[in-house]
């Protein structure tokens, strides 16, 4: 991202989100970045998965522009390159754990023999291959945002972005995700940046960006 802008208007007031915001990322990173609410931190997610164009600035995925590309282009990018996660899961309601997991897989053009299989071996790396043929009104808190982490890694991203991912988790279980993170980091080498309010969660990635 290069002297990267977001602005809005309510009514005659203008808003400044984000105003000549920079950084680069390295591959293989773990980001995670912090800082008060309301300083534009999932903004910047948002515009690096391709859900957000800039007002202004330059947002580069290898030396493409992307924005510049066509909506399938965009489409593309985020089904391959881009796993996310949430604060609040995101999950189908209406279908099981390995269902929510294949649904990438199938999005990109896998089979369906390969997608399940594919994703039954995601939920056991992540620990909830026993929870497969569960809904998520089944599963607790924690096992929803395994199942989560499971569906972003699903396509083999070369970066996962995660939104607050232990906010709407207790303390324990979210030292359990943050652990999960890094192991997954550590096995993997897919570059991570992760958004977060805690001090704690933060201090667990390679860089820290501090948005005052």
């Amino acid at each position: 991202m290069r002297d990267v802008s977001v602005q809005y208007r309510i009514g005659e007031r203008r808003v400044d989100v984000l105003r000549d915001f920079s950084f680069a990322v390295e591959d293989g990173e773990f980001i995670t970045i912090t800082g008060p609410s309301g300083r534009g931190k999932t903004t910047v997610l948002n515009i690096l998965a391709g859900f957000l164009p800039p007002t202004s600035g330059t947002v580069l995925w290898e030396d493409n522009d992307l924005y510049a590309q066509s909506d399938d282009q965009t489409a593309r990018y985020r089904n391959s390159q881009i796993g996310m996660v949430h604060q609040f899961f995101n999950l189908i309601p209406e279908l099981n754990a390995v269902q929510n997991v294949m649904a990438p897989g199938l999005i990109g053009g896998a089979n369906r023999h390969e997608a399940r299989r594919r994703a039954e071996a995601m939920l056991d790396r992540v620990g909830v291959l026993g929870r497969a043929e569960h809904l998520p009104s089944e599963m607790s808190g924690g096992e929803q945002q395994r199942v989560a982490i499971a569906r972003a890694l699903m396509n083999s991203p070369r970066v996962v972005l995660a939104d607050e991912p232990t906010g709407n988790l207790d303390r324990v279980t979210a030292a359990e995700i943050v652990a999960l993170m890094s192991r997954l980091h550590a096995e993997d080498g897919t570059t991570m940046i992760l958004v977060t309010h805690d001090p704690t969660v933060a201090a667990a990635g390679t860089r820290m960006i501090q948005m005052d």
